[in-house]
């Protein structure tokens, strides 16, 4: 089986940027900034950047303050595609989470977050 081409790697960087806006959001402790970057559903769970923003800081602190982020493999999945992403926290431990996007008329959209077990690392 062929690899990407290169404009399916290109087209990359458009995902990978709506990931990397939405932790500098958090960074900057703007929530409403980083609700934009949901998609309708995630949106819809929370109801408010309020609410998303407190489920960020107290479920993935580790993605709130985030010191590093480096991409690695993506995987296609229905509707859009999974991007894994190492995250660095605070105290220098890193983190491996896949991020679910989904390509939307206005472009693309963070549809979930999973933090990922040493199983799922591949360790």
């Amino acid at each position: 089986m062929a690899g990407p081409t290169v404009a399916q790697e290109a087209d990359l960087s458009a995902p990978q940027q709506i990931i990397t806006d939405q932790i500098a959001a958090f960074a900057s402790q703007d929530a409403e900034a980083a609700f934009v970057f949901a998609s309708p559903m995630i949106q819809g769970l929370f109801g408010n950047p309020t609410n998303f923003g407190e489920m960020v800081r107290n479920g993935y602190p580790m993605v709130w303050f985030a010191q590093d982020l480096q991409f690695l493999e993506v995987t296609p999945i229905p509707g859009g595609l999974r991007q894994r992403v190492m995250i660095t926290d605070p105290q220098g431990r890193l983190h491996l989470l896949a991020y679910d996007l989904v390509r939307l008329p206005q472009g693309w959209r963070i549809n979930g977050v999973q933090l990922l077990t040493d199983t799922e690392r591949g360790a």
